[in-house]
């Protein structure tokens, strides 16, 4: 479980990194369905949104008991997973990703999200770590975005310079196997990975059941035509701990 302090760092900072590793065996199993996705689907040597769409196998992995424990403790006893994603960031040519919030892409009212990121590799300065700008979360709000089609970037929404200050970021350095959670409207980002070590990683994404995912906004040709997530009309949301609060969310048990 987490500690009153980690709670309170996650509160404060808007991330934490619990005391917990991934066991050994189960980065293996991660490493061979993330090959074998890679072999049919070379597009996402970067990135992959939304492996489950691919391949629901990698839902075993986001359903650890010790995980969903520090969940549990930082939004509640009724939560649903929507999303999991694959950052691959090979070695020499890993895609930076540009200052964001989380929170810009996703059809979830109120907006909610407590992300897993899973290091499958030591996640180190050289090779591209996340960097957090501690306590950009606390107002709660989404801060203003612009279009970046840049093809060397994992996504296309980057931050108004003014909008943050870089030199207030910090270095997320993991061990392979570490994890870190963090909130959905941290100011986050990454480098590209020009060294010869790769920088893999998984994300899990959950949603109190308090909020809604809702497809039908995700259909809004204004709202979401320019961020590519059309994809999310169809998105499967799986139960995993509680009841949906909400009673409108489209569960998948």
């Amino acid at each position: 479980m987490l500690t009153e302090s980690q709670i309170n760092e996650y509160k404060q900072n808007g991330f934490v990194i619990p005391d917990f590793v991934m066991p050994e065996n189960i980065l293996l199993k991660i490493e061979e369905r993330h090959n074998k996705l890679l072999k049919t689907h070379p597009e996402f040597k970067n990135y992959c949104p939304a492996v489950l769409s691919y391949d629901e196998g990698f839902l075993d992995f986001c359903k650890n008991e010790i995980i969903l424990n520090f969940v549990e403790q930082l939004i509640g006893p009724n939560f649903a997973l929507w999303n999991s994603s694959f950052f691959a960031k090979p070695a020499i040519d890993g895609h930076a990703t540009p200052w964001h919030q989380d929170g810009q892409y996703w059809p979830i009212r109120p907006l909610a999200t407590c992300t897993v990121w899973l290091a499958i590799d030591d996640a180190t300065i050289e090779n591209g770590c996340l960097r957090f700008i501690k306590g950009s979360h606390i107002d709660q709000k989404l801060k203003a975005h612009n279009i970046n089609n840049d093809k060397n970037l994992t996504l296309n929404q980057e931050l108004v310079k003014e909008e943050y200050d870089e030199k207030k970021a910090v270095n997320l350095i993991l061990k392979r196997g570490q994890i870190s959670l963090h909130d959905v409207y941290l100011v986050h980002g990454s480098e590209a990975n020009n060294s010869p070590k790769a920088r893999r990683a998984i994300t899990m994404r959950f949603m109190p059941t308090s909020s809604q995912f809702d497809h039908k906004l995700a259909r809004d040709n204004q709202l979401f035509s320019k961020l590519n997530v059309n994809k999310y009309s169809d998105r499967k949301v799986y139960h995993i701990r509680g009841v949906d609060v909400s009673k409108k969310n489209n569960l998948t048990y």
